[in-house]
């Protein structure tokens, strides 16, 4: 427990599935880190009163209110936590930063270039008046990742040739699920290219080291007409011998793309919401000139590493428990062999950004490392509209901000 009587107070927008995860993690990094701040869950907004008012008793929010722009305004509040659809982030994260907040924003950063491109700018121009940003690309905060990326940059892998990604999940199979937000364009950006390929993509750069330089990709949209909410209306379809309205899905339902790298290496990512019996299946798999290492998220507290330098008699992959107190984050948490789980990794991600908020440095992600991201996501959108052409990623060349 921190022993500071230095606060920062925090406003978060949204309380669902991110917002739940971000308040579990608010909760509970100061009771498991000593840290030069303590976080205080000041207000939580969401659209609905009822909705909000039960979500701020239930997760532990001091109070709460229906105008995000309440959070902005009040000088009782430090940092802004966005945890919103897409299609809001933008305006939410621009204001926050022109009123010197403090701002966290979940991936991926915006729904369009020129979005993300603006934020970044901001932060930018906010950092010059000790303003800090941080875009929440939690599985960074899993600590095997974060020693994968460690054996990368000791060079145990030697010169990285292939890198290889898989995020597969299966609940949109079932054709007769609703139109919810998440299959909208205008709401989310694109589908399981950003929803979850944009993990990824950032998972691979974070432990490579290294840069999408240009893709050549695929995507397809499997069921173009979903039932719609029971509050909406559009056009009909028979379900079980009974009209329903639908309404056009206008995100892609799955994306596959090879890439290369700019240090050479070439890679393949594949990102489905349509893969059967796969709930939350991200795996990523680096090969060197010296070794190769697997992360599985499913077994999230193991990395597989083979090492190319040892006798031939004695190589193969080997399986490392992530959990020693000498292991990234672990030190706060069990005896070596007591696992930790997902929701551990946004506890690590409110860790890093209150250290790095407190003691006046730049957390990471940055806006600028989720504006790559986004130029990627981007360049494969283009490349999947032009017939899987070879599209190169665009420089992340940040304008002036306004």
């Amino acid at each position: 427990m921190s022993t500071t009587d230095k606060e920062l107070r925090v406003g978060m927008v949204g309380y669902a599935f991110m917002g739940a995860a971000h308040s579990q993690a608010w909760r509970t990094v100061n009771r498991v880190f000593d840290l030069p701040a303590r976080a205080r869950m000041a207000l939580i907004c969401g659209r609905d009163t009822t909705k909000v008012a039960d979500a701020a008793d239930r997760l532990g929010w001091d109070a709460y209110t229906t105008d995000w722009r309440d959070l902005i305004n009040r000088d009782d509040i430090d940092v802004i936590d966005v945890c919103t659809p897409g299609d809001s982030h933008a305006e939410i994260a621009l204001a926050a930063l022109a009123a010197g907040k403090h701002v966290l924003c979940e991936k991926p950063l915006a729904n369009t270039v020129a979005e993300a491109r603006a934020m970044t700018a901001a932060a930018e121009l906010a950092r010059a008046s000790g303003v800090r940003s941080m875009c929440g690309f939690n599985y960074r905060r899993v600590p095997a990742v974060t020693m994968m990326r460690q054996l990368v940059a000791d060079g145990r892998l030697g010169v990285i040739r292939h890198v290889r990604a898989t995020y597969l999940q299966d609940w949109i199979v079932d054709p007769q699920f609703p139109l919810v937000w998440r299959l909208q364009k205008d709401r989310a950006g694109s589908g399981a290219l950003g929803d979850i390929g944009a993990h990824i993509i950032d998972l691979t750069q974070f432990v490579t080291g290294q840069k999408i330089s240009g893709v050549s990709a695929v995507t397809e949209t499997f069921v173009k007409e979903r039932p719609l909410p029971a509050e909406s209306s559009g056009l009909a379809a028979t379900v079980d011998g009974h009209t329903a309205p639908t309404g056009p899905v206008t995100v892609d339902d799955a994306a596959v793309f090879v890439a290369r790298l700019d240090g050479g290496a070439l890679a393949t990512y594949e990102a489905s919401r349509f893969a059967t019996g796969r709930k939350n299946a991200l795996r990523v798999e680096i090969n060197g000139s010296l070794g190769s290492v697997i992360f599985d998220l499913e077994r999230l507290n193991e990395l597989e590493f083979y090492d190319a330098t040892r006798p031939s008699v004695e190589q193969g992959f080997s399986r490392i428990l992530v959990t020693e107190g000498e292991h990234p984050y672990m030190s706060a948490w069990w005896p070596p062999g007591h696992i930790i789980g997902y929701e551990h990794s946004f506890t690590h991600e409110m860790r890093d950004f209150i250290e790095a908020v407190a003691t006046g440095v730049d957390p990471t992600p940055s806006f600028a490392d989720a504006l790559q991201v986004q130029l990627v996501l981007d360049a494969v959108t283009r490349s999947a509209e032009l017939g899987s052409s070879w599209t190169e990623v665009e420089p992340a060349l940040i304008a002036a901000a306004v």
